[in-house]
């Protein structure tokens, strides 16, 4: 028998719609899928001739410490220091992760005893749900709503409760909202931390893909951010690399060094090309980024512009690679999603997947090429105008 703590990772409505993508397949049913988040576009070519030179290198096979190189923290602490005016010391306050996600899982076992109480997003997306349960914590569920900006309310969370919570996590831009936060909801939530000792996870993978001028900012740069809490970047998502699997966590030296510990006996570092290849990422011109900011901007445009003529009204997301929309017919997100595939050959993930407080939307991913976008558009707006008639 599996363990009982295997029982909460259900995730049954992605293995829903896992599924019926399948059955949807073995009929023929041409399908778009815009359901998973990741990045559809490949890395530059610069950061594929390094990769590919430095694992021809006889010396890159041994074993690479959980610290990872000198080299890849230093890219990371000067990175930092160029995009948000944020000094840190590479030696304690940078951690290389096998992607993100890594870091975003194991914070859980490096802090929550059994029992524990942490404030998680509601929507939200589900490692956070799922590392909390695997450690054996018990989820406060944050609601984010249309009303406030996607935002948590801090005023409305139970103090009780607050001050029995260990962490808080956070992500913005955001998934599955693409909401964003400003510089001064990060200076609430230091002082939120302070006033019940918690411990501010903040996962920024997506503040580097943001359109029409905007930068996001990140959470260390609110006074006295990185007394409270950590930030964890994705090397994968930010250079087209999800494959690669590269991540980093910066901030509280105390909780890098804890997370470090912990992965030190569960894993080795990260493999030493794909670090070489991730310094040279951070240290090069960011023209790439650019590039992949003007890409997903055609995309949501195609998207959104596209949809609203046939009546379906989405919000114009200023971040992230998402599109959340409002369910546009009378059901429920899981039924919409369910007909949507069926009838038009659109994958797109029901809001409720991502918690309670998703239900009413779906998420859609901005992981195709213009063709195939407008592609799914097309089916899009004949199967809404179709509804529309028989209703």
């Amino acid at each position: 028998m599996p363990a009982k703590r295997l029982a909460g990772l259900g995730a049954s409505v992605f293995t829903e719609m896992d599924n019926l993508k399948k059955t949807l397949e073995q009929e023929g049913k041409s399908l778009i899928n815009l359901s998973i988040g990741s990045p559809d576009r490949a890395p530059a070519e610069e950061l594929r001739q390094i990769l590919s030179q430095a694992v021809l290198e006889e010396t890159q096979y041994g074993y690479t410490l959980t610290r990872g190189t000198g080299e890849f923290r230093q890219a990371c602490a000067r990175w930092y220091q160029e995009r948000f005016e944020v000094s840190l010391d590479p030696d304690s306050e940078v951690l290389p992760l096998m992607g993100s996600q890594d870091g975003l899982a194991h914070i859980f076992l490096a802090y929550i005893n059994p029992g524990d109480l942490a404030l998680i997003p509601d929507p939200g997306y589900p490692i956070y749900t799922a590392g909390l349960l695997l450690a054996g914590g018990e989820k406060v569920p944050l609601p984010l709503e249309e009303k406030n900006g996607y935002l948590p309310d801090l005023q409305a969370i139970d103090p009780d409760l607050a001050r029995r919570a260990k962490l808080m996590f956070l992500n913005y831009p955001n998934n599955p909202t693409a909401a964003v936060a400003p510089l001064s909801f990060f200076e609430d939530v230091v002082e939120f931390a302070k006033t019940y000792d918690l411990l501010i996870c903040h996962d920024a993978a997506y503040s580097e893909l943001a359109f029409e001028g905007y930068r996001p900012v990140s959470f260390l740069q609110a006074r006295g951010a990185i007394d409270v809490g950590i930030e964890f970047h994705s090397v994968s998502k930010t250079y087209n690399l999800a494959g690669v699997r590269l991540g980093f966590a910066v901030g509280k030296a105390e909780v890098i060094g804890n997370l470090s510990q912990l992965k030190s006996n569960i894993d080795y570092g990260v493999f030493g090309p794909i670090l070489r290849m991730g310094a040279a990422a951070l240290s090069l011109p960011q023209s790439s980024i650019d590039e992949n900011r003007r890409a997903y901007q055609r995309r949501r445009d195609i998207l959104v512009e596209g949809c609203a003529r046939a009546g379906w009204k989405m919000p114009l997301p200023q971040g992230s690679m998402f599109i959340w929309a409002p369910v546009p017919t009378r059901q429920d997100s899981v039924s919409f999603a369910r007909e949507l595939a069926r009838e038009a050959g659109v994958i797109v993930v029901p809001g409720v997947a991502f918690g309670e407080y998703g239900e009413g939307y779906v998420r859609i991913a901005m992981v195709q090429d213009d063709r195939v976008l407008e592609e799914a558009v097309q089916r899009i707006q004949n199967y809404l105008r179709h509804r529309l008639i028989e209703a």
